[in-house]
C-alpha cells in the first residue's frame, strides 16, 4: 500500500479548492490513509471494487493501482474533468466512471468485492436504500468500507466555524445554524474562519447563489449502527476517531466522551468501518 505522505497531503489539501483536478490530487493522496485503514482490518485491495459516491475521482484513482476493475459512480459528473483525466495522464485502463444513483445502483448482484463508501451517506436522500444496494452488489466474502461523521461534531456538521469558537449548530439547532451562516457568509464573512476560498458558504453567496443545505442524512452513531442492521449488513470493525480535545484528555475520561451516547456524537470527527453481508 502507498505510504501516508503528511506533506503531500497538506499540499494538495491548500490547492484542492482551485478546481475539480486539484480536489481529485488531494483525494488521491489522502486516500492513503483509507487503504491504510482497510490493510489493519485485514483487506487486501483487488478484484472488482465499486466507489459508490467518488467525487472527483481521486479514491477510485488509489484504489485502481491495486485492483483488476474499478468504477467509480456519482450523481453528478464531477470526475469527467478530473478522475477521467488523471486516469488517462496515469495509463490506467481498469478504471472507469458512471453518473449513476447509489440509491438505485445499475449493477448485478454480488458484482464487486469491495464497496466503499467515504463520506457519501451523509449526502444520501435514503441512507437505508443506499446501504441495502451496497450490500446487493456485494459479491459472497466481500466487504463493505464505510466512512462518516455524527452531524452534531464539527466535522460531521459540514458548516463553517465562526473565529470565535462557538458551536453554533449545538446552541441553536441545525435549521437556524445553516441559515445564520448564510447570512454571515454574505453580509459578514469576516466573522467566519475559513478563507474564502475553502469556504463554499462565501464562494456561494459572491456568486449570488442562496446555498442549499446537501447534508440530507443526520448522522449519529446508534442510529447508523441500526441501519447497517436493518440493511443486512454486519459490523466487522468500528473505528470511532474522537476530536484533537479529546484526544488530550487522560485515557479514561477520553475513552468515555468517545463512547457515551451522551457525548459521542459531538466529540467524533469519524467513523469508520469495515461491512459484510449478514444475509
Amino acid at each position: 500500500m502507498r505510504d501516508i505522505s503528511e506533506d503531500l497531503i497538506k499540499t494538495h489539501s491548500d490547492r484542492r479548492f482551485r478546481s475539480e483536478y486539484d480536489y481529485a490530487l488531494f483525494e488521491y493522496y489522502r486516500s492513503a490513509k483509507v487503504l491504510a485503514f482497510l490493510e489493519r482490518a485485514g483487506i487486501t485491495v483487488g478484484g472488482k471494487v465499486l466507489d459508490a459516491g467518488c467525487g472527483g475521482g481521486g479514491m477510485p484513482l488509489s484504489l485502481a493501482e491495486h485492483a483488476d476493475l474499478v468504477v467509480g459512480i456519482d450523481p453528478v459528473n464531477r470526475f469527467g474533468d478530473a478522475g477521467v483525466r488523471l486516469a488517462q495522464e496515469r495509463g490506467l485502463s481498469g478504471l472507469h466512471f458512471l453518473q449513476a444513483d447509489g440509491m438505485r445502483l445499475p449493477f448485478a448482484a454480488g458484482a464487486f468485492d469491495l464497496v466503499l463508501s467515504h463520506a457519501v451517506i451523509e449526502h444520501v436522500e435514503d441512507a437505508a436504500l443506499y446501504l441495502r444496494e451496497c450490500r446487493r452488489v456485494l459479491a459472497p466474502g466481500g466487504r463493505v468500507f464505510l466512512s462518516t461523521a455524527p452531524y452534531l461534531s464539527f466535522a460531521g456538521a459540514h458548516l463553517p466555524r465562526l473565529k470565535v469558537q462557538i458551536p453554533l449548530h449545538l446552541l441553536t439547532g441545525r435549521w437556524i445554524a445553516f441559515r445564520t451562516f448564510r447570512l454571515l457568509a454574505r453580509y459578514a464573512p469576516w466573522t467566519l474562519k475559513e478563507p474564502a476560498h475553502e469556504n463554499s458558504f462565501i464562494r456561494d453567496a459572491r456568486n449570488g447563489i442562496w446555498k442549499h443545505d446537501d447534508l440530507l442524512e443526520l448522522v449519529t452513531v446508534r442510529r447508523l449502527r441500526q441501519q447497517i442492521a436493518d440493511a443486512g449488513l454486519r459490523i466487522v470493525r468500528e473505528e470511532l476517531h474522537a476530536t484533537s480535545t479529546v484526544r488530550r484528555l487522560p485515557g479514561p475520561i477520553g475513552r468515555w466522551l468517545r463512547t457515551s451516547p451522551l457525548t459521542q456524537d459531538a466529540l467524533i470527527s469519524n467513523m469508520e468501518y469495515v461491512l459484510e453481508s449478514a444475509i
